[in-house]
């Protein structure tokens, strides 16, 4: 039984933007709403605006992925990279991924981000590129997670220390997966697209 290829959508061509638009509002929203009802949420007006910004980015960086090819396969792990930057940058803004945000640990995750973006730069945003750039920033988290573990051990400070310091380094690595699926997608991508997924 022959197999067809996964049909490509028009370049640009973007069913999901109010979806994705219309959830970042909702988000942003959120703690708007909450803080109606709790005194544990409690946003100054510098939280909303640095949260717009990284939903805005966020968005944006999808309709690039958007524009840059209709590959299905290439969008979702476009989406999906977007989605682990977005989520690292939010959960160290927040409570960092080991002690505090504060702790200059968490650093090291600005590296992991470094990765994944020259690396699609120099790949010019092609898929196969893009796999192995997206598999690099996988090995990257996981670096960083036993690294992380490693001076935790050796340091041992308040903030990192004990059980939770394993359970903070297991978190972290556990963030090298949708980079690994990303990387998945793309390798997908790459071998079904006619024309490479992007121009």
């Amino acid at each position: 039984m022959a197999t067809h290829p996964t049909p490509e959508l028009r370049r640009g061509a973007n069913r999901w933007r109010p979806l994705i638009w219309g959830g970042a509002a909702g988000l942003l929203l959120l703690p708007l709403v909450a803080m109606q009802f709790t005194a544990e949420v409690n946003w100054t007006g510098g939280d909303f605006i640095a949260m717009g910004a990284l939903l805005a980015i966020a968005c944006s960086l999808y309709e690039l992925g958007a524009w840059l090819s209709g590959n299905p396969a290439y969008r979702a792990g476009f989406a999906i990279a977007v989605l682990a930057g977005f989520l690292t940058v939010w959960v160290n803004l927040a409570v960092g991924m080991f002690g505090s945000e504060h702790n200059d640990l968490n650093l090291m995750f600005a590296g992991v981000l470094l990765v994944a973006a020259l690396g699609a730069l120099a790949a010019r945003f092609r898929a196969a590129g893009m796999a192995r750039a997206m598999a690099a920033t996988g090995v990257a988290q996981l670096v960083a997670a036993g690294v992380g573990l490693a001076v935790g051990l050796n340091v041992g400070t308040d903030e990192v220390a004990g059980p939770s310091l394993y359970r903070e380094a297991f978190l972290t690595a556990c963030f090298a997966v949708p980079w690994f699926a990303s990387a998945w997608l793309f390798e997908r991508a790459a071998s079904r697209a006619v024309d490479g997924a992007a121009p």
